[in-house]
């Protein structure tokens, strides 16, 4: 029987998780498919009942599912409990789904390929405390590096440090971003200030890592300022992958897939979008 995959949210037509997946599906010959599936906000238990009745394998959850599918789980990691939020279910021999996040091991394998393959005692700077900061955090302090937080509102970046890590780190506004990013081995900018076309001002680089969590257009205006300044860069469509890789994992098991060869094809359409 046919494996059923499929990535839900609302909106969901612009998703490349289909492209990445039946990559690597049609490359391993495996017998299943992907697709993409709008469920419309505040449908969430409702749909993924009538996805275990269908028979569903797997599913990716995007915005904005990632929280609400947790009221209908059976089960959750313990990165889903500590970031608060999934994107990864797994049907169950009894119909009842269990929940990954695999956004915390797709960063540490994205900064892997950038070079970084250890971040401990680094001192990491990251820029917002939205959903996106969250899996972040919680991997890298897993990972053993030293944190900063900088937020538009301080105390949320201290809130969302209390929420997401073990160890104790600092917080603070972003505005005092110049007192903290001089000694910082490492940027991750989770913002999305990219998407209204502005940056966030950096200074020098020095060739240090400044890492974008968002991807094409969205993604250049920051890229760009960086660059400038003396930043080598990585946009977040290597994290994008690399997370999808994880998912694949759970549901196939045997060897990660080819990260390389679905990140080309990722490329090559958003080449033909612009």
């Amino acid at each position: 029987m046919i494996q059923r995959l499929a990535v839900i949210g609302d909106p969901v037509g612009h998703s490349l998780s289909p492209q990445i997946h039946m990559t690597w599906i049609d490359g391993l010959a495996l017998n299943a498919s992907y697709e993409s599936i709008r469920v419309p906000t505040g449908d969430t238990a409702q749909a993924l009942s009538e996805f275990a009745r269908k028979k569903f394998r797997g599913l990716n959850v995007t915005l904005p599912h990632k929280q609400a599918v947790l009221e209908t789980v059976r089960s959750q990691s313990p990165a889903v409990r500590a970031i608060g939020a999934a994107n990864t279910l797994t049907r169950d021999s009894s119909g009842l789904w269990h929940a990954d996040n695999t956004d915390a091991p797709g960063l540490m394998a994205a900064l892997a390929r950038a070079g970084i393959t250890s971040v401990s005692n680094s001192k990491v700077l990251v820029l917002g405390a939205g959903g996106a900061a969250r899996a972040a955090l919680f991997a890298l302090d897993q990972a053993g590096a030293d944190l900063v937080v900088l937020n538009r509102t301080a105390q949320k970046a201290e809130t969302v440090l209390k929420d997401c890590c073990i160890r104790t780190h600092l917080s603070g506004a972003l505005d005092d971003l110049e007192g903290y990013i001089a000694d910082a081995d490492l940027v991750i900018n989770t913002t999305s200030v990219g998407h209204s076309g502005n940056y966030i001002q950096l200074p020098k680089g020095n060739g240090r890592l400044f890492f974008e969590m968002s991807y094409g257009d969205p993604a250049e205006p920051q890229l760009g300022h960086a660059r400038s300044q003396g930043w080598e860069v990585e946009d977040g469509l290597g994290m994008l992958v690399c997370q999808a890789a994880e998912s694949f994992h759970i549901w196939f098991g045997g060897d990660r897939p080819d990260v390389e060869l679905a990140l080309d094809v990722c490329r090559d359409t958003l080449r033909g979008q612009q």
